[in-house]
């Protein structure tokens, strides 16, 4: 299983559509093959700054979304509403039993 967490951080003026794209994103990720959850979250110490954590089935499942050009659609369009870089890491993960 593969997790990926990341986050990004809007502005004042640019946060509410920063938000409806990303829940627009997730909700449509979900649909993907492989994809076994997807979820936006708002950090509760900084409301500019979302926080994205999903899981996938594999590799090759999280390489065919980030393949997907909607998928390259939204970062380019968060990237542009953000306040600094967008923060992205992937880990290798196994479930505890």
């Amino acid at each position: 299983m593969i997790v990926v967490t990341g986050s990004i951080v809007g502005t004042p003026a640019t946060v509410d559509e920063l938000l409806a794209l990303s829940v627009a994103h997730v909700r449509r990720s979900r649909t993907e093959p492989g994809c076994l959850s997807h979820a936006v979250h708002r950090d509760a110490e900084n409301p500019l700054r979302l926080v994205f954590v999903e899981t996938w089935m594999d590799r090759p499942a999280l390489l065919a979304h980030f393949a997907v050009p909607a998928s390259r659609g939204f970062v380019d369009a968060a990237t542009a509403l953000a306040a600094e870089p967008p923060v992205i890491t992937i880990y290798d993960a196994e479930p505890w039993t």
